[in-house]
């Protein structure tokens, strides 16, 4: 059958929301044992149970996605000034005052910048063209 103008897609797929079989029988089975199974996971990782330590911990103190960098960046007005940007970054890296993904984050920001300052610079060029053959 084909399909309509401007439909795409299964349209007699499964609605939003549906949960798999598997899903339904797993949460059925679980049902009313959080409490119990929390528990037990509790008691083991007091034992010293490093999995079951391991997932309490990370319940009580969720592994750290970002923190702030603190870097002294030289001052960058134009694309000359941004080689020493990046030495900068990877001198800390280096010396381990960042870590390599910081190290990178950082480098992406500096690439960000010289893309800005390169696209500014390509309009005033263009500006200047254009006023120049009387272009409004």
């Amino acid at each position: 059958m084909p399909f309509k103008p401007g439909q795409s897609g299964n349209p007699a797929g499964k609605k939003p929301g549906t949960r798999h079989k598997a899903t339904l029988a797993a949460q059925a089975i679980l049902d009313g044992e959080g409490e119990a199974l929390t528990r037990k996971a509790v008691e083991l990782a007091l034992d010293g149970h490093p999995i079951a330590l391991r997932l309490c911990l990370e319940r009580l103190i969720p592994p750290r996605k970002d923190r702030p960098v603190t870097l002294a960046l030289p001052k960058v007005e134009g694309a000359g000034d941004l080689p020493a940007a990046l030495g900068a970054v990877l001198e800390a890296v280096a010396c381990g005052e960042l870590t390599p993904a910081e190290g990178r984050d950082l480098a992406g920001l500096v690439e960000a910048l010289r893309k800005g300052l390169e696209l500014a610079d390509i309009e005033a060029r263009l500006t200047a063209l254009e006023e120049a053959q009387g272009k409004p």
